[in-house]
């Protein structure tokens, strides 16, 4: 790549991952705050505000590792106005709205790809790669929080129907970190992801292709 063309994908690549973690974040936060919660709008949290959710160390790591994470959103749960379903929507309101994102960018890929995936001008080459980030970020950290492994959404999720003492929720507790780093370090969570993602991607692009 040339240099101008490396700076849009860097930039390209910072801004995706900016726009995914902190929207993810704002949701888990703006739903706790609508459940009855304040917590997370106390400590500035339902903000749209990136510096409010992004953790330095996360985005470095992101960068040059390929996995990172934002500031956790902290919730107390008995704050809920019914527990047990408003700890499932702040629950999934993370991955739901990174689903829709990529939803929502992947049509804005669909339409504008023939002007801009041919066009050699820099503008349009950051735009064709911030797309693209926009769409798989967006995707890859709906699968991934989506995993039922502690302390992920999903685990959060199917924790939130059992009983605290659960075989599942204490073994996730104990070893879940341990499983997740393994997910991390090996293959198996791109195996996942890419099955997963290219099938969801092939539904969406199927979707605006009725409108084409």
């Amino acid at each position: 790549m040339s240099l101008l063309e490396t700076i849009a994908f860097t930039l390209a690549y910072l801004i995706a991952i900016v726009v995914a973690f902190s929207m993810h974040e704002f949701s888990h936060a703006f739903v706790a705050y609508k459940a009855g919660d304040s917590t997370a709008k106390a400590l500035g949290r339902v903000s749209l505000n990136p510096f409010n959710h992004i953790d330095p160390y996360g985005m470095i790591c992101f960068l040059f590792v390929g996995f990172g994470w934002a500031k956790p959103v902290q919730i107390n749960p008995l704050r809920f106005k019914h527990y047990k379903r408003d700890m499932a929507f702040v629950s999934l309101a993370g991955v739901v709205t990174n689903l829709i994102l990529a939803f929502i960018f992947s049509g804005i890929y669909f339409f504008a790809f023939s002007a801009i995936a041919s066009s050699t001008n820099t503008f349009m080459v950051f735009l064709t790669y911030l797309l693209e980030f926009l769409v798989t970020i967006n995707l890859a950290l709906f699968v991934f929080n989506l995993l039922p492994i502690y302390p992920l959404d999903g685990f959060n999720f199917i924790s939130t129907f059992l009983k605290p003492d659960n075989a599942f929720v204490r073994f996730m507790k104990k070893y879940g970190s341990l499983i997740l780093l393994v997910f991390i370090i090996t293959p198996i969570f791109d195996y996942v992801y890419s099955f997963v993602t290219s099938g969801i991607i092939d539904l969406f692009f199927g979707f605006w292709g009725l409108f084409a």
